[in-house]
């Protein structure tokens, strides 16, 4: 909004032109959002308490450490996150982007189905929420929806990571594609939210290394340089993902351990969201699989671990997602949340080395 409102000012304030350049912007979102969280965040954290009452549900089945030190502690903090995020980007993005809206109306539609499943989680004190078939569904359709949209805008393509400006036309595939990417990116998150501050950090990390993929396939010297597709207009998207690391960054500040506030399923599947739609637009959609590794890890061990037991009778792991395994072969609590945030880190890395290995 600012930049829509200030560059036309551009030509008679000299100052103004710091607008025209996306870093700024990019920056000035990330302090923005951030600062709107650790503003809104005590007041945020104390009505939750009052109507919540009891907290998030804690799962029975799970360690007894955390049914004793997490109950109380209110879900919902990615309120938080969604309005630092969201007021942040409105007012620094260019907002006659249309993948500015794209990847806006995936993290609010997100947010919106996982406020209802959280509604439902502690209004019925149970942690089941939505039914799984139903969240999936409300998902997918606004999966296909951006899909459909960023292949209009663009085109319905898939880059390759370590092959040199190549792109492969999905055609009719596509929006199933989309389904995969975005729905699976939110539900990753989702399944990994489960100690203080575990998924949040990684968020973070994944939105910083997207931010910069953002603005170099926005920007045609940089996109020639690596040898990989330029996309017009993409490159707005690293304010968004400024606006992430922003809004996460206050919201780890209430979320540290011991946590003070949950995300809950409104912030871990709008989050996801998110990074699933920036990958969509940015067409670096097998780029996400390793940057956001760590997520696709916990989802794995989640799959072999359903599978395993319904073939089998048997477990893989003492506990799925992954990190509750750890916590019951005895790992600390701040252990395996630091060294996640390690692995997420070194993933990051390697994931952006593949824009310059081609």
């Amino acid at each position: 909004m600012l930049y829509n409102f200030l560059i036309p000012l551009a030509d008679d304030f000299a100052v103004l032109n710091l607008v025209r350049y996306l870093t700024f912007r990019t920056g000035a979102a990330l302090l923005t959002a951030m600062l709107i969280s650790l503003v809104i965040g005590p007041g945020l954290i104390r009505w939750l308490k009052v109507k919540q009452k009891k907290g998030q549900p804690i799962r029975t089945d799970g360690p007894q450490s955390h049914i004793l030190s997490k109950a109380g502690t209110p879900t919902m903090g990615g309120l938080m996150i969604l309005i630092g995020l969201v007021a942040s980007t409105i007012l620094w993005a260019d907002l006659s982007n249309p993948y500015v809206w794209a990847c806006l109306a995936v993290t609010a539609s997100f947010g919106a189905i996982g406020f209802l499943d959280d509604f439902l989680k502690v209004t019925k004190a149970n942690p089941k929420g939505v039914p799984g078939r139903w969240k999936f569904l409300a998902e997918s359709c606004v999966a296909v929806a951006i899909a459909l949209w960023v292949a209009h805008i663009g085109s319905p393509s898939l880059m390759l990571p370590f092959v040199k400006d190549t792109m492969v036309n999905l055609a009719w595939f596509y929006p199933i594609f989309g389904v995969l990417v975005i729905v699976g990116a939110g539900n990753a998150v989702n399944l990994t939210d489960g100690l203080d501050g575990l998924a949040i950090m990684p968020v973070i990390i994944a939105a910083s290394a997207f931010g910069l993929i953002s603005y170099l396939v926005g920007n045609a010297i940089y996109a020639d340089y690596l040898q990989i597709s330029y996309i017009r207009g993409s490159g707005e998207l690293a304010v968004f993902c400024g606006a992430i690391i922003g809004a996460g960054l206050g919201f780890l500040w209430f979320n540290a351990p011991p946590a003070m506030v949950f995300m809950g399923d409104t912030g871990s599947l709008s989050l996801g969201g998110a990074l699933g739609s920036v990958a969509v637009v940015t067409k670096h959609e097998l780029v996400l699989l390793i940057i956001g590794g760590l997520f696709v890890l916990e989802t794995v061990s989640v799959i072999v671990q359903v599978a395993s037991f319904k073939l089998t009778g048997r477990r893989v792991f003492r506990m799925a997602p992954l990190h509750h395994h750890f916590e019951h072969k005895g790992w600390s609590e701040p252990t395996i949340v630091i060294r996640f945030w390690i692995i997420a880190l070194i993933l990051a890395l390697i994931g952006l080395a593949t824009l310059k290995l081609r």
